[in-house]
């Protein structure tokens, strides 16, 4: 029973609701323009809000409702956490699209929302601060995806939520590998720059 909910997990979290929306209203792959990604920033940059709220909506739904379900049905953090985690592989390597998805921030932030709130909700204010004296999207993933587990430490939640936390940077950090080659170089986009 666990084994198939897990891979339910993978597969719920692998739905490329970003690629959908704009498959459904451009009719093209959402992977050939901006940075090339389904999440809900590539999808803000090149149809605006409208569309990319409800991408980042379901997206956190994406990384809360496997944690929320697995507790819920198995009263098992452990279980819950590698659920929470293969919800975001799924997200960043959808097998429905050939394994080539979104950048996990949203799915990741879903995830932390139910294991710890309070840190999550520091985590999420992180992320609006950074991006808000940046502008740097990528730059403001990286720091509230590293800062919750910080956090978690902090306010000494269960120590396993810590790990996973620190498990789920790495991965974010790797799907962002090439953004942080640009934040380096000084040639990462800014939000509001106009897509080329």
């Amino acid at each position: 029973m666990k084994i198939l909910f897990a891979v339910l997990c993978y597969l719920f979290g692998a739905i490329p609701s970003g690629y959908i929306l704009f498959r459904l209203s451009e009719k093209k792959d959402i992977r050939s323009f901006g940075s090339q990604a389904t999440g809900a920033t590539n999808v803000l940059r090149l149809k605006g809000w409208k569309y990319a709220i409800p991408v980042l909506l379901f997206d956190v739904a994406k990384g809360f409702l496997p944690v929320f379900f697995a507790l819920k049905l198995f009263g098992d953090l452990i279980f819950a956490l590698i659920c929470g985690f293969l919800a975001v592989v799924g997200h960043c390597f959808p097998a429905y699209i050939k394994f080539k998805g979104g950048k996990g921030l949203a799915t990741t932030l879903g995830a932390y929302a139910f294991l710890a709130f309070k840190p999550a909700l520091l985590s999420l204010a992180v992320f609006l601060i950074a991006v808000g004296i940046s502008r740097y999207v990528s730059l403001g993933s990286l720091l509230a995806v590293l800062s919750f587990p910080v956090l978690t430490f902090l306010f000494k939640e269960e120590i396993q939520v810590v790990y996973f936390g620190i498990v789920l940077f790495i991965l974010v950090a790797f799907m962002h590998r090439g953004n942080i080659a640009r934040l380096i170089k000084g040639t990462e986009r800014k939000i509001g720059e106009k897509v080329r």
